[in-house]
């Protein structure tokens, strides 16, 4: 190692020694001057074989600190580290940087107050990383650390900062503060030093502060932690220098070794004994009333709690108007229950009517078939007539023409035809009799297999609209063999994969859910159809957390669906955890509710089931008598507001719903099975259509059968009607030819005359059948109309009726809801009073306890004290230097022997380090006043005598600043020491013999690590594998004036 240069001091020197010693009133004798002037010659000479191989910094680098995004990593040398660059690029950063890494306060760094300003704006939080040195024998736990220790800090926009210490291998050893003091303590650095770690602004108050006292705390605060080191070196120099004598003082050998054996065992672990009894005494001071404050924080805390929970009236608003709602949903429902009960008033005499019309169309039908049959009568009772006028006429004119002879024979074989024209004619009036009921009983008949016709039609209808259902059913279950979600539509799997794609491109907020069918799932197959039941309306709904998310899936459901047939959408706050049910649920031992009965993985789902239908309130029931007696037989069970069947029937406490569908759409177990179910139900619905179709064409083919008997019938009875007419005419005839007066023209022309009036009477009657008929069938076609009109009202209610039920099921699912919000917010405002309750009995008790704490500390202290540490701070100081005071007093001698030798050796090298520059000074050390003047005299003012260092030029401060730091890195320890901007106000010819000096030094403590920070040049350094240069970037200008912006309002 190059050693430092010997030389002789001057007399001009010793008479500045001699003056030294004369102002401070110190009497040394000849043997202390030549000790110092050795210990100057061979105090460079000495290292310790530990030095360079523990504690120095190997590295830094710092992530969104103050304004810099990204610095470093800077690989520091192990000797000579020159960090340059222009204002803004990071020098006084890197320095902050390293006193808030190693632990250091905020207040250290004259950056700022808080820890949170030096987290870059608009960052959540700032990171340091820093790499000790640590090899050797000296090395700390060396084992688990390795030759490197790494320490990282990060420091929240709040001020809080957490601490990482991991090995060279990046694995984490510690988290806690405990550890890393203990790296500092062995390792030897204070980061509160000065003369570890100084800045400009530190500096400035030094040299231009007016108190002595102010420069003797600076001095103690600097000597006082860290100098085992060099003590250990002047004991080992006084050793050398006792070996020299020991020639000539062979006789006291024994007693200088002793000296020096205590000497050694004093200045191992070196600490100050006053300071610290009066730091105890001042902590229990601040200890006293730092109790005192946190007291009064508390029940200020208090107060202003109970003042805004006083004030905070919004549980009892939203009580009053949860209780409006429930009171407007109450009565709707009422309003709703009214119109359905009155709708089916309706309905129920509107059935009634029908009934009856539908009887009065049947007899009115009836009565228009007899007028018609009637009407016919007349008319072939009128032809027949006609026919027996115009034979009459025609025998009137025969017997004009014609001369009848041999009347005898005639007249026999006249008798002969009558009698067997009476026979025949008997014959077939009979046959004609029968002939007429068979008409009638087949017009009959036909009528009741028109109306089975009818029925058949209508079932036949039915079974094809079920078939279609059944085989669009079985198209979507075989298609959700691929993917189940079909069971809810043919284009759910789209819509999802379009949602999904639509919440990656950050559409959504928060990503919807459903359809709900597909996100719940049964514990129990068999209720399947009765939850289905209960859950119809929202099996394929959807939720989302707002309306805009809303607004967003409509428009995504636009390209699948039309405007009218979209699945539903609800909009509802998402909620990480389901709501708890445990108080406003029913629980029977028997049987489940639909939330018991549901295994609901998302409690999104979960919460839009119990806000919207209740679902902890309503039972599953498989049987239906049994579903009748829980709910209305008896009072049902508490929080019970319905039931489902196992059939899917509907059960309240005074009204029943039947289920209009008997299988489970959605919620089916067995999906193969399903399907075979639902093929099997289609093949039986197939085989039912194929009967039913067979039927009715059996009826049809019965019906035209009928028709085809009926017309043969009246056919028959026409033939036998026109049988009959001419042989009644026959048998008249030949009646009128028995009598020799018939033969007589004017008797038959009476007959044709009295035939005549007949034919006209039995006209009149006919058209009265007529108009009989005509009133009948217009009253048949009215019966017939007002009849189907009721069917279609009946309809039409019926069909109104179902709407106005799913708003009654869903005014009963918002009140249901209400309920329950109102039964939270009374509940909550009765927590809201107790918790004021609580608040001002613990006011109270505060009020009680800070007059016992201000009574206690006013005996400890008097005067009350501003304190800002924390009490846990203030008691774990207090406990470690009583600890240290116990320990030091037990191990360590007198320390005003040490003391004053550390004054002395600090007044050597100032003066020394002065006369550089041909200047002489003077430290006047008051250690009972604690006090200590510093006086400069520069070179071409020898007469004007001393002068303070406030009087000198900017650029002599900096330099006497630089020779009285030089001192005290002299006498203490560290493994590094920083310095922040030295030369700022030094011309050239300063800076470069302070830079001279500090190299010197550096170069004779090669083992030590120096950091010097400068924004001027380095050029004119010399080249040296010792001395490391970093020249930081210049910031961009916007940049730049942020950096400058901070860093001055941090510095103000």
């Amino acid at each position: 190692m190059p050693k430092r240069k010997e030389k002789t001091p001057s007399a001009a020197n010793q008479r500045k020694r001699l003056r030294i010693e004369e102002q401070e009133g110190v009497a040394g004798d000849e043997e202390d001057s030549e000790d110092l002037e050795q210990f100057q010659q061979e105090a460079y000479q000495f290292s310790n074989s530990s030095l360079g191989e523990i504690g120095i910094v190997e590295s830094i680098s710092l992530k969104n600190f103050m304004c810099h995004s990204l610095l470093g990593p800077f690989e520091f040398g192990s000797n000579v580290n020159f960090i340059i660059g222009n204002n803004g690029s990071g020098k006084s950063a890197i320095l902050t940087a390293l006193i808030v890494g190693l632990g250091g306060k905020a207040t250290t760094t004259n950056r700022g107050l808080s820890l949170k300003g030096f987290v870059k704006h608009g960052q959540s939080s700032a990171d340091i990383t820093i790499r000790l040195r640590n090899r050797g024998t000296d090395a700390f736990k060396g084992d688990v650390y390795g030759d490197s220790i790494v320490i990282e800090q990060r420091i929240t926009c709040d001020g809080s900062r957490t601490c990482k210490i991991k090995s060279r291998l990046g694995q984490v050893v510690s988290t806690k503060k405990e550890e890393l003091t203990a790296i500092l303590d062995h390792f030897n650095i204070q980061v509160d030093n000065p003369v570890s770690i100084l800045n400009q602004e530190m500096s400035k108050q030094f040299l231009h502060s007016k108190s002595e006292a102010d420069k003797y705390k600076f001095f103690m605060k600097a000597t006082l932690l860290e100098q085992m080191k060099e003590d250990y070196i002047h004991i080992k120099q006084t050793k050398a220098i006792t070996r020299d004598k020991i020639e000539t003082q062979e006789e006291i050998l024994k007693d200088l070794k002793q000296v020096y054996l205590q000497k050694k065992e004093r200045y191992e672990n070196l600490s100050s004994l006053k300071e610290m009894h009066k730091n105890v005494e001042v902590l229990k001071h601040q200890m006293a009333w730092v109790l005192v404050k946190d007291i009064e924080i508390q029940k200020q805390k208090l107060k202003e709690q109970i003042e805004r929970e006083e004030n905070n009236d919004k549980y009892k608003v939203k009580v009053e108007q949860c209780q409006d709602e429930v009171h407007k949903a109450e009565r709707k429902i009422q309003e709703t229950q009214d119109h359905l009960d009155k709708m089916k008033e309706e309905t129920d005499v509107l059935q009634s009517q029908c009934a009856s019309l539908k009887e009065v169309a049947k007899t009115q039908s009836k009565a228009y078939n007899v007028q018609e049959a009637a009407y016919r009568r007349h008319q072939n009772k009128l032809k027949q007539m006609e026919r027996e006028r115009n034979l009459l006429q025609e025998r009137i004119e025969e017997l004009k023409t014609t001369v009848t002879q041999n009347l005898e024979v005639e007249h026999l074989e006249r008798l002969n035809e009558m009698s067997t024209l009476q026979k025949r004619l008997k014959l077939l009036k009979v046959e004609g009799k029968e002939t007429s009921q068979r008409i009638e009983e087949q017009q009959q008949s036909l009528y009741k297999e028109k109306e089975e016709l009818d029925k058949l039609r209508q079932e036949e209808n039915r079974i094809r609209y079920s078939l279609d259902s059944s085989v669009k059913r079985l198209n979507q279950m075989k298609a959700g063999r691929s993917n189940s979600l079909r069971r809810f539509g043919e284009h759910i799997p789209e819509l999802l994969e379009a949602i999904n794609t639509a919440y990656e491109q950050g559409r959504f907020t928060k990503k919807p859910v459903g359809p709900i069918g597909a996100c719940i799932h049964l514990k129990d197959a068999s209720l399947a159809v009765g939850v289905e039941s209960c859950l119809r309306s929202f099996m394929k709904t959807f939720c989302c957390d707002n309306y805009k998310d809303e607004k967003v899936l409509q428009m995504i459901m636009s390209r699948f669906y039309s405007k009218g047939n979209r699945p539903q959408i609800i909009v509802t706050s998402f909620a990480s955890t389901p709501y708890d049910v445990k108080q406003r649920g029913v629980f029977h031992p028997e049987f489940p509710s639909v939330y018991q009965a549901l295994h609901i993985p998302n409690p999104v789902v979960a919460n839009c089931l119990i806000d919207l239908r209740g679902i902890e309130t309503i039972l599953l029931i498989k049987d239906n008598d049994v579903a009748r007696k829980v709910m209305q037989f008896g009072i049902p069970p508490r929080n019970c507001r319905e039931a489902f069947t196992g059939a899917g029937d509907q059960v309240y406490k005074n009204r029943y719903y039947s289920n209009d569908f008997s299988r489970a759409k959605y919620l089916g177990a067995d999906l193969e099975e399903e399907i075979g179910v639902i093929e099997s139900d289609l093949e039986n619905q197939k085989a039912q259509l194929s009967r039913f179709q067979l039927h009715s064409n059996s009826v049809i083919d019965g019906i035209k059968l009928m028709e085809k008997e009926l017309q043969i019938l009246i056919a028959k009875r026409k033939k036998q009607q026109g049988c009959i007419t001419p042989i009644e005419l026959a048998i008249s005839e030949l009646e009128n030819i028995e009598e020799p007066q018939s033969m007589d023209i004017s008797t038959l022309e009476e007959d044709v005359q009295d035939l005549q009036k007949k034919i006209e009477s039995e006209q009149e009657k006919a058209n009265c059948a007529k108009k009989d008929m005509d009133k009948e069938r217009k009253i048949m076609e009215d019966a017939d109309c007002s009849y189907q009109d009721m069917k279609n009202k009946i309809a039409l209610l019926v069909e109104e009726t179902e709407p106005i039920k799913e708003e009654q099921m869903k005014a009963e699912a918002d009140a249901n809801k209400l309920e329950r919000q109102l039964k939270n917010l009374e509940k909550k405002l009765n927590e809201h009073q107790n918790h004021i309750q609580e608040l001002q009995n613990k006011l109270a008790a505060k009020e009680e306890e800070l007059q016992d704490s201000i009574k206690q500390a006013v005996q400890i202290c008097p005067e009350r004290l501003h304190v800002e540490r924390s009490a846990k701070s203030i008691d774990t100081e207090i406990n470690r230097l009583r600890q240290r005071l116990n320990t030091e007093q037990n191990r360590h001698g007198n320390q005003n022997e040490i003391i004053g030798s550390l004054s002395l050796r600090c007044k050597f090298y100032f003066i020394d380090f002065l006369d550089t520059l041909k200047c002489c000074g003077s430290m006047s050390f008051d250690h009972n006043n604690e006090a200590l003047a510093i006086s400069v005299q520069p070179p071409g003012r020898e007469n004007g005598g001393m002068s303070d260092m406030r009087s000198l030029s900017g650029g002599e401060r900096s330099f006497s600043t630089v020779c009285f730091i030089l001192s005290l890195w002299e006498i203490t320890e560290s493994p590094f020491r920083c310095l922040d901007e030295f030369d700022v106000y030094m011309d050239m010819k300063n800076r470069r013999i302070s830079m001279d000096m500090m190299l010197k030094l550096a170069e004779s403590q090669h083992l030590r690590q120096f950091m010097f920070i400068t924004p001027q040049s380095t050029r004119t350094l010399p080249k040296s594998n010792l001395i490391k240069i970093h020249q930081l970037m210049d910031p961009e200008r916007g940049n730049k004036q942020q950096s400058e912006d901070e860093e001055a309002s941090q510095k103000s």
